[in-house]
């Protein structure tokens, strides 16, 4: 005698139709989506940067023990920074440079911050090619400007930074910062 069972019975329908065999099948995939998910994330997450690095973005500089004429390097972003507290007669010299002087015009007014002008923040770094300029010491060689004087080209930079003479194109750069307190200021 012949079978008249349904067909349908033997594959085991849900009642809205889906089969064992699609359910296994969506499972799979969603296993598949969350272990590629796990395996990408270290990929993923080794990108961003390192402690280290993100520890140098921002350094935090006392400036209390900076005597007038005299100034500090410290490190930021692998790179050198100059802090200078100039004196008086340093700032009307570089205020009074008229800006056709200049090769890279910038007012002093702009290198530095209002209320802190005796402080000068500049990154110490010579534009031409990247020698680290001399000045920050009394006992070294400022150049004609009284500024910074780079021995290897020899550019001379003024008291605000300002290129004056020598093959450099632009001013010595002035990293972003701010004061925390008077006596506290925060690079990057």
């Amino acid at each position: 005698m012949a079978n008249t069972a349904p067909a349908h019975t033997a594959h085991a329908d849900g009642a809205d139709g889906e089969t064992r065999r699609d359910f296994l099948l969506n499972t799979t995939v969603a296993a598949g989506a969350v272990g590629g998910a796990l395996m990408v994330w270290p990929l993923i997450h080794s990108m961003n940067p390192a402690a280290d690095t993100l520890s140098m973005s921002t350094t935090e500089v006392n400036t209390s023990g900076i005597a007038e004429g005299m100034g500090i390097t410290f490190l930021w972003r692998g790179k050198p920074v100059f802090a200078r507290h100039r004196t008086k007669a340093e700032i009307e010299e570089a205020r009074k440079v008229p800006m056709g002087e200049l090769k890279d015009p910038q007012k002093d007014e702009a290198r530095v911050q209002k209320g802190h002008e005796e402080l000068l923040v500049l990154v110490g770094v010579c534009t031409h090619l990247g020698c680290v300029p001399l000045g920050q010491k009394v006992t070294e060689p400022r150049g004609e400007f009284g500024g910074y004087f780079c021995p290897c080209h020899g550019s001379m930079y003024d008291t605000s930074g300002r290129i004056r003479k020598g093959p450099a194109p632009t001013n010595l750069e002035v990293p972003p910062y701010t004061f925390l307190s008077d006596t506290t200021v925060r690079v990057g």
